[in-house]
């Protein structure tokens, strides 16, 4: 039976696992920053190991302001509607919650 196991990939999880939740696709290595307040920038794709090790121990800088998030943009904000916590429907009419109009 051959393993489909990642020993890599494990590794680097384990390492890194408290800054950086890590994944891989054939062909790219991307990491996606768990501190989404972090001076640095969130996600870094590469399709290099080397060079992803690299940003990992030494991520470039954020490319857009700091602590902003797409939804903060008034495209966004004004067609958001909390439905709870981390919950949004996007629409440009206000929902319909509860029986509300």
């Amino acid at each position: 039976m051959k393993s489909n196991r990642d020993l890599l990939l494990e590794l680097l999880r384990a390492y890194y696992g408290h800054r950086w939740s890590i994944r891989r696709t054939d062909n790219l290595w991307i990491a996606t920053a768990r501190d989404r307040d972090a001076d640095h920038a969130p996600t870094l794709v590469q399709p290099d190991v080397d060079r992803f090790l690299a940003e990992l121990d030494d991520p470039p800088p954020r490319a857009g302001r700091p602590h902003r998030s797409l939804l903060d943009a008034d495209h966004f904000s004004h067609r958001a509607h909390a439905l709870a916590d981390g919950v949004h429907l996007f629409t440009d009419r206000r929902p319909d919650i509860d029986g509300e109009a």
